[in-house]
């Protein structure tokens, strides 16, 4: 039987081919995403590793930082000061000890934009040691920072920006804009910059200063040559202040391997995900390709059961072939899958990522899990197939070439697709999201499996518009519901893409329409004005602000915390007579006008949730243990942009150990324009560091994350929609041949070489059409299932239908078949007519 089985998957070589592309698209997506992610992390973890040299024992705050943040929360005493650094240093067993501090620093480039985007900039502290160098930064170019007019760039960032050694920079730290000369250049291991981001290093007393700092945020200790990390921890332990830490540099590195460790697990799950996908529409290639060649070779394997061979063996036999068929795209899968990985790194740096060198990482279980995964998709597909064909008694297989499917068999197979898409339907009526998201699963399946069904209906109603093409239309529409099993099984592969494409769509744009619709509707507001990085914004910003002649009214929203019944909650400051100016709020009681002294807006959530009505005193107890009694001015509608107590400025900054704003919102007197935009740019000294936003704006940057991240996914879904592609062609392939002595017959009769073309075109036409629109469909209604759960969150999303983008993707499908149909057409078009006729 082994013997059999090579030789016929050596005899159909062409046929498979479909097959062991679809099998090692699939296994490249996973093998690639796995070397990837191993490389990825291997290099991250080496230059990690090569961070923490200089660090034999670590001292940090317990818990976090100490400086106050913008949580109003109050500051506690500095532990990690100037007189801790020198008692370490003279530590027995310290070579060294270094202090350490790190914040957001926004650099602007040559242009005056923001370098390494909102979150990428950050700013350190050059610390001398006995050596006059600090082992944290290797310099390449000048020399290291030394008064407060120097800094000193990476060698990734003066790369990208085109910056030089004696240039004159602008940067922000907290608000107001400051100039320096670039003293040096220099190479770090410091992971952010690794990561794509950029680093301002200053000397240190500048960096205290800039970057608001009364302490270290860590203090690295070295050990002197003969002295242990277990010995000088020890010794760190017996200085260590309270609500400090030691921890020693193999911890520190363990800590920081186990982040990278599960930052690329997470990233390998997400593409392992859509691999599987790839895999899933493969299943529908391999059965399909299995199932037509099983087909041809009836009385084969009926001749076969006649001399002897049982059910077990003629089975055996085709997982046999589906092992062999398997195992060479698994091997071939694997050796893209390295090419894909190495495409991924370099399409990553493309786009900025800068990604740490390294040698590539293939990790023993990757090659495992390539080959398992190739050949037990394609043997578990290629199971059915083979036992069906076992089935067949050898008498009656020998009447026939082609074993036609049985009418038990369509029935019970949509007798089972009915209760599949009956219970789906029933867990959509169940509370829980999760059961929801489940039962649209559980739809999809079973619509998957009634897709025989639904074929005939839907090939049925093209007949009009096929009706133009004559004879041709009328035998390709014929052709397509000739075997439904077949049509349905490729229109389900791409059915499948089509669907999560749709879905996904329909989700994103729906989001942003209610996203768009919530700062129509809740800002008054011309402007909001923060930190490109959303952290605490000085108040001086709005004061320069409010002298512009052009400002109507402003307000910041300067956010404290504390403590309401059981629930811990923000109080947003803000100025109680121009609020109402700036924001529309949707009231169910109370109004703005009721806003004035010890008084607060409550949402109203928080209000059911503690049982509050306007005129109530409730007792607010802020973080600087203080307790205020607020009376309830009003009950408002909450959404994402507006949402928990809203108190004036007077209540609000008592508590406050440092007072910072969120934002400041401006209206302008004329409105919103590109000359009131120049002015509040010029009246904070064109700072790299500030956001300024208009309505338009702000819908534009969540527009284009949301378009991002939906194009990300189109890519990754774009395996699938191919593996579907080579499904069609396959399909067509076999089909067109079974139908040899057909064709040949249509050909001697008349039909000539472009009107059998055209007959295998508008059939790949058909089924292609038949996916689409079953996954546009679906892919609506998980649309709708997935905006059901989110509306319960995000109070202004409703549903809304991509037409533009749905029309696209049905223009795509039918392109889909206009291609996949190319080649069988072709090799249609050229049978010789004679040798056609003579074929079984």
């Amino acid at each position: 039987m082994f013997r059999t089985a090579l030789r016929n998957v050596l005899a159909h070589k062409a046929r498979l081919l479909m097959t062991v592309l679809a099998v090692m698209l699939g296994v490249a997506f996973v093998s690639g995403t796995l070397v990837f992610t191993d490389t990825f992390g291997n290099a991250y973890k080496n230059k990690s590793a090569k961070s923490f040299d200089h660090v034999s024992v670590a001292i940090q705050p317990e818990g976090g930082s100490y400086e106050s943040g913008d949580d109003g929360e109050a500051k506690k005493p500095p532990r990690l000061t100037d007189a801790l650094l020198k008692k370490t240093q003279d530590l027995p067993g310290a070579d060294s000890a270094i202090g350490g501090v790190m914040d957001f620093t926004a650099l602007a480039d040559k242009d005056g934009k923001l370098v390494g985007g909102d979150w990428g900039t950050s700013g350190a502290n050059y610390y001398p040691g006995k050596d006059g160098k600090d082992p944290r930064y290797d310099f390449t170019e000048g020399a290291a920072p030394k008064s407060a007019g120097d800094i000193a760039l990476d060698s990734r960032t003066a790369g990208r920006t085109g910056y030089k050694v004696g240039d004159t920079v602008r940067y922000s730290t907290d608000g107001p804009v400051r100039t320096a000369k670039i003293s040096g250049v220099f190479d770090t291991e410091d992971g952010s910059v690794l990561a794509g981001g950029s680093l301002v290093v200053f000397d240190n007393d500048t960096a205290m200063k800039v970057l608001g700092k009364s302490q270290y945020d860590e203090i690295d200790v070295k050990a002197a040559a003969g002295t242990s990390e277990t010995a000088l921890k020890s010794s760190v332990e017996k200085i260590l202040p309270k609500e400090t830490v030691a921890l020693s540099g193999a911890q520190l590195s363990a800590d920081q391997e186990a982040m990278i460790e599960e930052q690329t697990k997470a990233m390998s799950q997400v593409l392992l995900i859509f691999a599987g996908i790839a895999l899933f529409v493969g299943i529908f290639i391999i059965a399909n390709t299995f199932t037509m060649l099983v087909a041809q070779r009836t009385r084969e394997l009926a001749l076969m059961r006649a001399v002897g061979a049982s059910r077990r063996q003629v089975t055996r036999s085709v997982l046999i072939e589906a092992f062999l068929v398997g195992l060479a795209a698994a091997v071939t899968g694997f050796a893209l899958g390295i090419g894909v990985a190495m495409g991924l790194e370099s399409l990553m740096n493309s786009a900025g990522a800068s990604l740490p060198d390294g040698p590539l990482v293939i990790a023993p279980t990757t090659i495992v899990v390539a080959l398992v995964i190739g050949v037990v998709v394609t043997m578990l597909a290629a199971w059915l197939p083979g036992r069906r064909a076992a089935k067949i008694p050898p008498v009656a297989a020998m009447n026939s070439v082609h074993a036609t499917p049985t009418t038990r068999g369509l029935v019970v197979r949509n007798t089972l697709g009915s209760v599949i898409v009956a219970l789906g339907a029933v867990m959509l009526f169940m509370k829980d999201n999760y059961v929801k998201a489940g039962g649209a699963g559980v739809i999809l399946v079973g619509v998957i499996v009634l897709t025989p069904l639904l074929s005939r209906p839907f090939i049925a109603a093209s007949a009009p518009l096929l009706k133009p093409f004559g004879v041709t239309g009328k035998l390709s529409r014929l052709n397509a519901v000739r075997n439904p099993r077949r049509t349905a099984s490729t229109a389900s592969a791409l059915m499948i893409g089509l669907t999560l494409i749709t879905a996904m769509t329909v989700v994103a744009t729906s989001m942003g329409s209610a996203i768009n619709k919530m700062a129509s509707d809740s800002l008054k507001a011309d402007y909001t004005v923060s930190m490109a990085n959303y952290q605490p914004l000085a108040p001086e910003v709005r004061e320069k602000l409010d002298k512009l002649p052009d400002v109507e009214a402003s307000s910041p929203l300067r956010p404290a915390y504390g403590e309401l019944g059981d629930s811990y909650i923000e109080v947003s400051g803000v100025d109680e007579k121009a609020f109402g100016k700036l924001v529309n709020l949707d009231f169910t009681s109370g109004s703005l006008a009721n806003l004035t002294g010890a008084s607060t807006l409550v949402d109203k959530e928080t209000a059911d949730d503690e049982g509050l009505k306007t005129g109530d005193t409730v007792p607010v107890k802020f973080d600087d243990g203080e307790t205020a009694r607020l009376k309830v001015a009003g009950v408002y509608e909450q959404n994402e942009m507006l949402n928990g107590l809203f108190a004036p400025l007077a209540v609000v900054d008592p508590h406050l150990s440092k007072v910072t704003d969120q934002q400041v919102m401006v209206k302008m007197k004329d409105g919103v324009s590109d000359r009131a935009e120049d002015a509040i740019v010029k009246a904070l000294g064109d700072n790299p560091a500030i956001k300024i936003q208009d309505k338009n704006a702000i819908n534009n940057e969540i527009a284009g994350a949301i378009n991002l991240m939906l194009n990300m996914l189109y890519g990754l879904l774009a395996m699938a929609i191919l593996i579907a592609v080579l499904g069609v062609i396959n399909t067509l392939a076999m089909s067109v041949f079974e139908r040899k002595h057909e064709i040949g017959m249509m050909r001697a009769i008349g039909l000539d070489r472009a009107k059998v073309k055209q007959m295998v075109r508008l059939e790949a036409i058909i089924i292609s059409l038949f996916g689409a629109v079953l996954g546009i469909g679906l892919g609506l209604f998980m649309g709708w299932v997935a905006g059901d759960s989110i509306s319960g969150t995000v109070t202004t999303y409703t549903m809304e239908i991509p037409f533009g983008r749905i029309a696209v993707f049905l223009c795509i499908a039918g392109l889909v078949g206009v291609l996949a149909a190319m080649w069988p057409a072709r090799s249609a078009a050229k049978l010789n007519p004679l040798m056609a006729i003579k074929s079984e």
